[in-house]
């Protein structure tokens, strides 16, 4: 079975490799209708820089967490370090996101994901992010993570922290809908810090060759700059047991997400030495039915898995620990800084004090 999701095939056609009169023709329609997007991002954009739309305040620091393209740039496992240096300088600090579907004090698939992370960390979800800002400030936080905020400035932020996948770090170079820029590498003007994520997967050439990028489109000034990984952890199951990653080596696995970037889950996989027997895709954001967990388990039965396997996101939807009669975990990943984490310590330390007007104190 080969599920092939919106979101993949989008991919697929905007990068070229969907083929033929059809496809070129929908890429010249999708090439008109970004001009009028480029057109409302520039004027949104200028209007934020002149002043002329309002900016919020909630009274304490933000930190945004966000990035320059449409999904699966690895943010979340991002988010969850940022919290994770701030717990460990005694902060309290809560998540805030739109929440994708989420009404006010809801939770979020990704709420629901970083939850598991970050047990006790509140994340309130909601399509006004200045209200959800306000809302975890009103129950005790002293500093909110604003998740995917990057291109949200009605809030104010002391700190604008990018992730930029090594993979497709600028997807595509298009805006979208031609590609999967939100908005022209221009923007990266307003970043403090860029991460580079899933930074080896691609040779150091290709990464100088990304900052050197990143460098030109800020004008010529360059930003804090770290490179990082992915690294997977453990295997958890719903019912919270974690396993070691060395239980997966030489076993047959069926492997399925419904995340930004499935290509990058199944890399993950293989690294540990599991053998994928297939990568079933969904589409971003997927509510998996009856139907969907019945297929898979077939699926699973037929291929003779061993193992069903899925990320965070998808377990905290799925609620099972076996698919059929095929064991499910998921792959618990976090972030992992082979260079610059001690300058974006620094830079989250420095933004704390500006706002605070005090000496820093957060350390590595």
């Amino acid at each position: 079975m080969s599920l092939l999701p919106d979101a993949d095939r989008f991919r697929r056609l905007v990068d070229g490799r969907t083929r033929g009169p059809a496809a070129t023709l929908a890429r010249v329609g999708l090439a008109a209708l970004a001009k009028p997007y480029g057109v409302a991002v520039c004027v949104r954009n200028a209007g934020y820089d002149r002043g002329l739309l309002g900016v919020r305040t909630v009274g304490v620091p933000v930190i945004s967490v966000g990035n320059l393209t449409l999904g699966g740039t690895g943010k979340t496992p991002l988010v969850a370090w940022v919290v994770g240096r701030l717990l460990a300088a005694g902060r309290r600090p809560a998540i805030a996101s739109r929440g994708y579907g989420a009404a006010r004090g809801e939770t979020s698939d990704e709420a629901a994901e970083l939850g598991i992370v970050l047990p006790g960390v509140p994340h309130v979800a909601h399509r006004d992010r200045v209200l959800a800002a306000g809302d975890a400030v009103a129950a005790g936080a002293d500093v909110i993570v604003l998740d995917d905020g990057f291109q949200h400035r009605r809030l104010h932020r002391d700190l604008d922290i990018v992730a930029i996948d090594a993979t497709d770090a600028f997807g595509g170079g298009r805006l979208f809908p031609r590609g999967l820029l939100r908005e022209s590498p221009a923007g990266l003007r307003r970043a403090d810090v860029v991460v580079l994520t899933r930074s080896t997967a691609v040779d150091p050439a290709r990464r100088a060759a990304i900052r050197d990028a990143v460098t030109a489109a800020r004008g010529g000034l360059p930003p804090v700059w770290a490179e990082s990984v992915h690294a997977p952890v453990a295997l958890r199951s719903w019912a919270g047991t974690t396993r070691p990653l060395d239980e997966l080596r030489g076993r047959r696995i069926l492997a399925f997400a419904a995340i930004g970037n499935p290509a990058a889950f199944r890399q993950t996989l293989e690294a540990t030495g599991a053998e994928v027997t297939s990568l079933v895709a969904f589409a971003d954001h997927h509510a998996y039915a009856a139907t969907d967990l019945q297929r898979l388990a077939a699926q699973a039965a037929a291929e003779q898995a061993e193992w069903a396997v899925t990320t965070l996101k998808d377990l905290v939807k799925v609620r099972h620990d076996h698919i059929g009669n095929t064991p499910l975990a998921a792959v618990q990943i976090a972030i992992e800084m082979r260079s610059g984490g001690d300058a974006v310590d620094q830079a989250i330390d420095s933004a704390l004090a500006t706002h605070l007007g005090r000496r820093p104190t957060l350390r590595p």
